[in-house]
């Protein structure tokens, strides 16, 4: 083969990937979502869906993909096809907690998968049940630390993201409150409404519905600043509680190995779909922050998160069911 031969078979190769990116995606995309409908992973999804079909002129469609919390959703994804057509709803639960719960965890948060971008973050509000005689997170800890154990707090099960949150919190602060997980953040609202429980720490957007009506009463948020749904609640940092910080993100992440140009594609139409008005205010009005991270971005704090929670679950003694 002659030299010129030679430059249009490289030509060749390097138009094939090209073109496939250019005409991407020609069939419909899977996004799965590793929890049941309804939740914060869902709500996510499928305004991604929604908004990446818009863009693309193709079809998106969630696959709710549940079982062992967000383990087989999630390791599906890992495992399918690195062409573009499997992506992920990717989370704090899925990617930086799972690698502390599960000693031997069948992906790699950081090695299986590539973030697209990472489009909103939650907090977590600590609340309590309405006729708690405490007034405030600092009041909680002291009570606590004279009471050790009598103080009782909910979660979603042991290894969600309520549990780990709280759990970390109580570590930090050195004192000593009771778990009491359940199936879901519903019955656990239904005993902290019954005042069976004392506590629970969960996502701002779901806690919100409780205050705001009465039921329960907010002690902290869990972000780096306040929430705009409890401006005056302080959070865990301003209490001088412990040195705590954590907004659950959610994103769109792709199979590790999908080619560079099919994941720019979808970077690109990604940012089209962060930078809509609309989806800025959907996301606001469910009580999220938009944060509309894309690649080096979004990774930065992926691994950041990584890195440090499932370190901490491990510290904390934490085991998934």
């Amino acid at each position: 083969m002659n030299r010129r031969h030679i430059l249009a078979a490289f030509a060749l190769a390097c138009a094939v990937p090209l073109a496939q990116a250019q005409g991407y995606p020609t069939k419909p995309v899977r996004i799965i979502v590793p929890q049941p409908p309804g939740g914060g992973f869902d709500t996510v999804g499928r305004l991604i869906a929604d908004r990446m079909g818009k863009v693309t002129g193709q079809s998106f469609v969630v696959e709710n993909r549940t079982g062992s919390g967000t383990l087989v959703g999630t390791d599906a994804a890992a495992k399918a096809p690195a062409d573009g057509y499997t992506l992920l709803v990717g989370s704090v639960s899925n990617l930086a907690l799972n690698p502390g719960l599960y000693p031997n965890l069948p992906y790699d948060s950081l090695k299986d998968f590539e973030p697209v971008g990472l489009l909103v973050g939650y907090s977590y509000t600590l609340v309590a049940r309405k006729d708690l005689p405490l007034r405030n997170l600092t009041e909680v800890l002291a009570h606590a630390k004279a009471n050790p154990g009598k103080l009782t707090y909910a979660s979603a099960g042991v290894g969600s993201g309520q549990h780990v949150l709280a759990a970390a919190l109580w570590h930090l602060a050195n004192v000593e409150v009771a778990h009491v997980p359940y199936r879901g953040a519903q019955p656990a609202y239904q005993d902290l409404l019954g005042g069976r429980v004392d506590l629970f720490f969960d996502l701002s957007p779901t806690a919100r519905v409780q205050v705001d009506a009465g039921n329960a009463k907010a002690l902290a948020v869990s972000g780096s600043a306040r929430n705009s749904m409890h401006p005056q609640v302080p959070t865990v940092l301003e209490s001088g509680a412990a040195q705590l910080e954590l907004e659950s993100w959610f994103g769109l992440f792709a199979p590790a190995k999908t080619p560079p140009e099919v994941l720019q594609k979808l970077r690109t139409d990604f940012a089209k779909v962060a930078a809509m008005p609309d989806v800025h205010e959907a996301l606001l009005k469910g009580g999220g922050k938009p944060m509309a991270l894309i690649g080096d971005d979004a990774r930065a704090v992926v691994r950041r998160d990584v890195d440090h929670w499932s370190k901490l679950v491990r510290t904390l003694g934490i085991r998934a069911e």
